[in-house]
C-alpha cells in the first residue's frame, strides 16, 4: 500500500480536528450525555468508518478495504470490552455525572498518543523481524486464555470492583488528594494547602489502565493487517466514539453475556494466524533450520473479517434469545440500564494523603 505523504497528514489533520472539537466540546460543555446525543454521536463516528472503509475499497482494492474492516470492528469490540473497565474506575472514584464526560475524553486523547507509539513501533519491529509474529500471536493466544478465565471468574463472584493498580496507590502515596471533588479542577487550594483533586487521579487511572489495553488491542490489528496506515486509522476510528458508547453502553455490559467468551474467539483466531504467519516466514534458526515453513497455509483477510463478524453476531443473538427467555427487549434491558447510570455522583472513595 503506497499512499503519498498528502494522504498521511490529510488523514492526520481531520482526525486531529475531530479529536480537538470533541475536546473543546466537553470542556466548554461539560455535560452528562442524554441517550439520544450519545446515540447521534456514535451514529456519526461509526457511519464514518464505514464511509471510510468503502473509501478504502474503491481507492485500494478490496483486499485493503477489508482489512481495515477486519481491524476497526476487532478494535471496536475490544473497546467496548473496556468501557466495562472505565465504569468501574467511574464508579470507583464516584466521579460525578458532569465531570464523566471530561475524564472519559482526556483518558481517550491519552489512548490515541500512547497507541499511535505502540503502532510506530511496532511497525518497525514487524518490518525487520518477523519473529514478532510468534510474541504478538503468543500474546493474544494468552489474553483469550485470560478471558475465559474472566469469563469463569465473572460467573462465579458476579458482581466487580475497580480495584486500584500500583501505580495509582503509589500515585496516592505520594500526593495530597482532597476528600471532595472541587468542579472541573485538578488541583485545589485547603486552608492553603495545594491538594490534587480526585478528578485527575481517575483521569490517570483511565490514561494508565489503557496501556494495558494496547497489549492486546495492537497485537491483534496487527494480525488483521501489517499496514501502518490501517493499523493507525482502524485503530483511531474506533477510539474516537468511544466516549458516546461509553454513555449509550456502558451500563448495559454489566447484564450482557458472553462477550468475553466472544473476544476470547476472537483474539484466540487471530493469535494463532499471527503464529502461522511467522512460521511461514520463519528466521529462528532453531526452527525448520531457519527457513520459511512453504507449507504453512495463508489465512485470505475475507475470512477473519468473516469470522469476526460471525462472532460478534452470535453474541448479540445469544443476548436476544436469553432476553427473549426472560420476557424482555433489548430496548428495556437499556432503559434499565441507563436508570441505574442516574446519580452518579457522591463522595469520592479515594483516599486522603495528609502530609
Amino acid at each position: 500500500m503506497d499512499l503519498p505523504a498528502w494522504a498521511w497528514a490529510l488523514t492526520m489533520v481531520v482526525l486531529a480536528a475531530v479529536v480537538v472539537l470533541d475536546l473543546a466540546m466537553a470542556i466548554r460543555n461539560p455535560h452528562k450525555l442524554s441517550t439520544k446525543e450519545a446515540a447521534s454521536w456514535a451514529g456519526v463516528y461509526i457511519g464514518a468508518a464505514l464511509v471510510f472503509g468503502i473509501i478504502m475499497f474503491a481507492t485500494q482494492g478490496a483486499s485493503y478495504g477489508g482489512q481495515f474492516y477486519a481491524g476497526y470492528l476487532t478494535e471496536l469490540a475490544l473497546s467496548v470490552d473496556n468501557l466495562f473497565v472505565f465504569l468501574l474506575i467511574i464508579q470507583g472514584f464516584r466521579v460525578p455525572a458532569v465531570l464523566q464526560s471530561r475524564v472519559l475524553l482526556v483518558g481517550i486523547v491519552l489512548s490515541i498518543v500512547l497507541r499511535g507509539g505502540f503502532i510506530a513501533v511496532g511497525s518497525v519491529l514487524i518490518a525487520k523481524f518477523s519473529w514478532v509474529f510468534l510474541i504478538f500471536g503468543a500474546i493474544l493466544i494468552w489474553t483469550a486464555i485470560g478471558q475465559l478465565r474472566e469469563n469463569a471468574h465473572e460467573s462465579e463472584e458476579g458482581e466487580e470492583h475497580y480495584e486500584k493498580s500500583r501505580f495509582m496507590k503509589f500515585a496516592e502515596s505520594k500526593m495530597r488528594v482532597s476528600a471532595d471533588y472541587h468542579g472541573s479542577k485538578l488541583f485545589a487550594r485547603i486552608d492553603g494547602v495545594r491538594f490534587v483533586t480526585p478528578l485527575l487521579l481517575a483521569m490517570i487511572a483511565i490514561g494508565s489502565t489503557d496501556i494495558l489495553f494496547a497489549l492486546d488491542s495492537i497485537p491483534a490489528i496487527f494480525g488483521l493487517t501489517q499496514e501502518p496506515y490501517l493499523v493507525f486509522t482502524a485503530t483511531i476510528f474506533a477510539l474516537m466514539g468511544l466516549r458516546q458508547l461509553y454513555f449509550l453502553l456502558a451500563a448495559m455490559l454489566k447484564s450482557l453475556k458472553y462477550l468475553h467468551l466472544g473476544l476470547a474467539a476472537i483474539l484466540g483466531w487471530i493469535g494463532v494466524k499471527l503464529v502461522m504467519n511467522g512460521l511461514a516466514e520463519n528466521q529462528l534458526p532453531f526452527i525448520n533450520g531457519g527457513h520459511h515453513i512453504e507449507w504453512m497455509p495463508h489465512i485470505p483477510t475475507t475470512l477473519s473479517l468473516g469470522i469476526i463478524a460471525g462472532v460478534l453476531a452470535a453474541v448479540v443473538l445469544a443476548n436476544w434469545i436469553l432476553l427473549r427467555r426472560q420476557g424482555k427487549s433489548f430496548k428495556e434491558l437499556f432503559a434499565e440500564s441507563e436508570a441505574s447510570m442516574e446519580g452518579g455522583g457522591g463522595t469520592p472513595a479515594v483516599a486522603v494523603a495528609e502530609k
